[in-house]
């Protein structure tokens, strides 16, 4: 009758149970941060005025077991919702987002999870400087 070693037993199993792990684990997504332009302005100056003061936005998605993405959340739509929340039209003025911020978070409940992105700025438009 052959002995069993349980030591052998043991590593064999941890090593599969790593590798299944390991092979499971591997998913990841990438982040995207949104576009940056570079402007020469100067805000020293009262070129500017305040439109909204810590403006929001937001944007929500769905994942099954925490894992498996049903919609996921979007930058484009969270600052959409940002420029929303301003209240009055935006388009064909000279406006800039100033002390950005963008943070994720997510609820975990038993069966789902609900990734969010949060997007926090200033709005201010450019106005003319007066003539000297």
């Amino acid at each position: 009758m052959k002995s069993r070693k349980p030591m052998g037993d043991f590593l064999k199993a941890m090593l599969v149970s790593a590798l299944i792990f390991g092979i499971s684990g591997c998913a990841s997504t990438g982040e995207f941060r949104g576009q940056g332009t570079v402007a020469g302005v100067n805000l020293e100056k009262k070129n500017y005025k305040i439109i909204k003061v810590a403006a929001k936005g937001e944007s929500t998605g769905f994942r099954f077991l925490g894992i498996i993405p049903f919609a996921s959340p979007t930058y484009s739509e969270a600052k959409e919702s940002l420029y929303e929340s301003v209240g009055e039209p935006l388009e064909g003025r000279a406006i800039a987002l100033v002390n950005q911020t963008e943070d994720r978070s997510y609820m975990y409940f038993i069966l789902f999870s609900i990734p969010k992105i949060t997007l926090t700025a200033d709005i201010i438009e450019y106005v003319d400087e007066p003539a000297k």
